[in-house]
């Protein structure tokens, strides 16, 4: 792999990190480190895949559980 790929690839990864903390970050307006169904009701790719990403059905999602969002 070309020096230059890898440095792209790299970069590709980090900034999807950075979005999923960022949106993660807004969305918890009330700061408790979790997303509730309410705080995610602004967003309706999210509110679509929330049964297959609330893993442990509390209804709300984690950081882990958000990081396998997949934006559409």
């Amino acid at each position: 792999m070309s020096k230059k790929l890898m440095i792209g690839a790299v970069a590709v990864l980090a900034s999807s990190t950075v979005f999923a903390g960022d949106t993660f970050t807004t969305l918890d307006v009330d700061q408790n480190s979790t997303i509730s169904e309410a705080e995610a009701a602004t967003m309706p790719s999210l509110v679509e895949q929330w049964e297959a990403l609330d893993v442990d059905a509390n209804g709300e999602l984690s950081v882990e559980e958000f990081a396998k969002y997949a934006v559409k």
